[in-house]
């Protein structure tokens, strides 16, 4: 993909994980709040969560250098997934292990864009 703002830093990960148990809103606000200052990031409001009774449950926080969402599954398994955009420079592998540990993953995949 040609970068058509190269004068614009951008990064992106996305981590993929199983959590023992069933993922809450509540754990998904938790989650995001603690994100942005692991990552240092600032935080430009309180993490927001839907549930959708097809997909289960989403979540959105919005940082001041750009934002995370999340989505947790129940059906056909218990299964989430992290979307990481920012336009600040970020360790990613820091990233990976708050969330393994927040949701005591064995183990997660990952990928950086």
């Amino acid at each position: 993909m040609i970068d058509l703002a190269p004068s614009i830093y951008r990064q992106r990960l996305v981590i993929e994980a199983y959590p023992r148990e069933e993922i809450s809103a509540e754990q998904i606000t938790r989650y995001l709040a603690g994100l942005a200052p692991v990552l240092d990031m600032k935080a430009l409001i309180e993490p927001v969560t839907h549930r959708s009774d097809t997909f289960g449950w989403a979540g959105w926080t919005h940082w001041e250098t750009s934002g995370a969402h999340f989505y947790a599954w129940e059906q056909p398994i218990l299964f989430y997934s992290v979307d990481i955009y920012t336009c600040k420079a970020f360790d990613p592998l820091t990233a990976v292990e708050y969330t393994k540990e927040f949701f005591d993953s064995d183990d997660a995949v990952y990928k950086e864009f």
